[in-house]
């Protein structure tokens, strides 16, 4: 269990000296969105295009492995989705949610933070994980991304009209994503057979060994910054208790069920159950306001998810490392 947490930890440092970095404005504040974009945009996307074109895609699960991270993201969604509406009501305790701390309890539940989990595999399994996580990714985001607009314009107050357009904006950010278009060029240079040019691949690793860092030191400066609500959500309890739940707990419990029913073993079993237990990404709030959802709330359950990820991912890699042998 100790070298588990030594292996995590730094992960998690990172993140705290992001956060103290904003905090204490030791670097100015006009930086960190242009450093986010950056690591989104150049080094993010080089990290997985440089580990997917170079990876042995022939040995591994990838379908099994796909399909896992799949049907686990869908049975979560099926539960947040369920849960908020039920919560309040008769065997339920406490008050009903409304509809916008509905959709900030859907997205909390089910939007993976990509960096923590790159990172965290990586720390574990070595360029192993960190291909195994990008294949997570190429089929995961795009199903949150759909699920997460959808619900979104269910849930949100007052008239519904733009509700075509959103999806529309959604399905274009889907086929222009960085991170999507990374593994399709990765996986596509793979399974051709042509791998990176020999200048082109060294300069996509240079560029990649930037993307960890950055990444994770802009998580934590999300969490440094401070929702434009200050006042108590009543929802905050509820919400919190049954995201963290839901995301940090069940989540990669089922992603663990599912990878053993699938036979996965090994590297594949602690790549799935990782990604299936990461805390929120700092996206679902973007997207909350965007489109009229419960921004302060979702500011909120994401920054308690990624405290509380801190004490449930070792837990979580200690016993899928117990089950993988």
């Amino acid at each position: 269990m100790a070298n588990i947490t030594l292996a995590i930890a730094p992960v998690f440092l990172v993140i705290l000296l992001g956060f103290v970095l904003r905090k204490a404005a030791l670097v100015e504040a006009a930086l960190w969105s242009p450093m986010e974009r950056l690591t989104y945009i150049v080094t993010f996307p080089a990290l997985l295009i440089s580990n997917l074109a170079g990876a042995d895609l022939a040995g591994l699960p990838w379908q099994r492995v796909g399909l896992a991270v799949a049907l686990t993201t869908l049975a979560i969604a099926a539960l947040a989705w369920i849960l908020g509406r039920r919560w309040g009501e008769p065997p339920l305790p406490g008050r009903r949610l409304d509809g916008p701390a509905r959709g900030a309890l859907f997205q909390a539940a089910i939007r993976p933070n990509t960096f923590v989990g790159l990172a965290a595999a990586g720390g574990l399994l070595g360029p192993a994980g960190i291909t195994l996580t990008a294949l997570c990714v190429a089929v995961v985001v795009p199903m949150v991304n759909v699920l997460c607009v959808a619900v979104l314009s269910l849930t949100r107050p007052g008239p519904g009209g733009d509700r075509r357009a959103a999806l529309r904006r959604t399905l274009v950010g889907i086929v222009t994503n960085p991170l999507i278009l990374a593994c399709i060029v990765g996986i596509a240079l793979n399974v051709s057979g042509l791998g990176l040019p020999p200048v082109i691949g060294p300069t996509l690793e240079v560029i990649g060994r930037a993307a960890l860092p950055l990444g994770l030191m802009a998580v934590g400066a999300g969490l440094a910054v401070a929702p434009e609500e200050p006042r108590p959500d009543s929802a905050l309890l509820p919400a919190l208790g049954l995201s963290a739940t839901l995301k940090l707990i069940l989540s990669p419990l089922i992603a663990l069920l599912l990878a053993l029913i699938l036979g996965l073993r090994g590297e594949a079993l602690v790549a799935v159950a990782i990604y299936g237990g990461l805390p929120c990404a700092a996206s679902a709030y973007i997207l909350a306001r965007q489109m009229g959802g419960n921004g302060p709330l979702t500011a909120r359950l994401i920054s308690a998810q990624t405290l509380l990820a801190a004490l449930s991912m070792p837990l979580v890699a200690g016993l899928v490392l117990a089950l993988a042998g």
